[in-house]
């Protein structure tokens, strides 16, 4: 008996210090602490409008059911196999939106998925992407939504099923999955390319959409950009590597006259939510969409999963 006693005691304290670790390590600031922005020079309200542009930040925040897309109040629903996100307010009203943070706040946020009270947010919004966007620019970003108008009203919160509604396990899924750190630029690559190679995988944040994912919603890095099932589950999502099932025979040309106008090669035009992409991409200059272009051409051919 007492040996018993002493067994389920030692097997209590391990529970114990077990979950202390795991709580330690999972704490927002442990595992993604954000960059300290300092003091940044003066914003530049066009970079930002152009970083707005190239995120997509109207397309999941502006408010369903109107054309304007500079009012973000949020509320699109986001199906996901784990549930059901709603896309946040992230207008400048100072009760619902965003318009008492600070610039630390949204670099915060942005580039490590930590909100202003320290809670971590769901990778279903991409700061795995985002991260690669440095602080100065996340902060010009910051200065143009605040130039936009406030919008009133909180979208519903997630409808997730449990354990995947309890956010402190999205610290165990950084620890596993999320590396924080800016772009860098590849010194043996042109300068066209490596802005290409930065506006696709940090603002665009394409491989979120073209790439397929684990069971835990974490991009398989083998499938990167090679396509998979809709996170929506609204069918495939296309290859954009190399491949002969992706962009093989496309044109640098013909894949920037997509970014443009989303008509093909073939004169089809996309639809659905790459509509909306190209909806972003077409406000950017055309030398970025060229430096894209550049970038989805140089991709080696992957083959990703097959349609279902």
């Amino acid at each position: 008996m007492l040996l018993l006693r002493r067994l389920l005691v030692t097997l209590v304290l391990l529970a114990a210090l077990a979950f202390a670790g795991f709580y330690v390590l999972t704490d927002p600031r442990v595992v993604s602490p954000s960059p300290e922005i300092g003091a940044l020079p003066a914003a530049d309200i066009e970079n930002g409008k152009l970083l707005f542009a190239a995120g997509g930040c109207a397309s999941c925040h502006a408010t369903p059911g109107q054309e304007e897309r500079t009012r973000l109040g949020g509320g699109r629903a986001l199906a996901s196999p784990f549930g059901t996100f709603h896309a946040p307010n992230i207008s400048p009203h100072t009760r619902d939106g965003i318009g008492n943070w600070g610039v630390q706040d949204f670099v915060d946020a942005m580039a490590a998925g930590v909100s202003p009270r320290g809670q971590h947010y769901y990778p279903a919004f991409p700061y795995t992407s985002y991260r690669l966007i440095p602080p100065k620019a996340l902060a010009d970003l910051f200065a143009y939504i605040r130039t936009l108008p406030p919008v009133e009203g909180r979208a519903a919160a997630h409808d997730l099923r449990f354990p995947f509604n309890i956010r402190r396990l999205v610290g165990g899924w950084k620890l596993l999955f999320f590396e924080g750190a800016s772009f860098r630029p590849d010194p043996a690559k042109s300068e066209s390319w490596n802005r290409g190679a930065y506006l696709v995988n940090g603002p665009g944040h394409c491989a979120e959409c073209h790439s397929a994912r684990n069971a835990l919603g974490a991009i398989v890095p083998a499938t990167r950009f090679a396509g998979g099932p809709d996170p929506e589950g609204k069918g495939m999502v296309p290859n954009i590597t190399q491949s002969e099932n992706g962009l093989a025979k496309w044109s640098v040309e013909e894949i920037a006259e997509l970014l443009k106008t989303g008509f093909t090669p073939s004169f089809d035009s996309v639809g659905g939510t790459m509509a909306e992409v190209v909806r972003n991409m077409a406000q950017l200059p055309d030398a970025d969409r060229a430096a894209m272009a550049e970038y989805l051409k140089s991709l080696p051919a992957v083959e990703g999963p097959k349609g279902r």
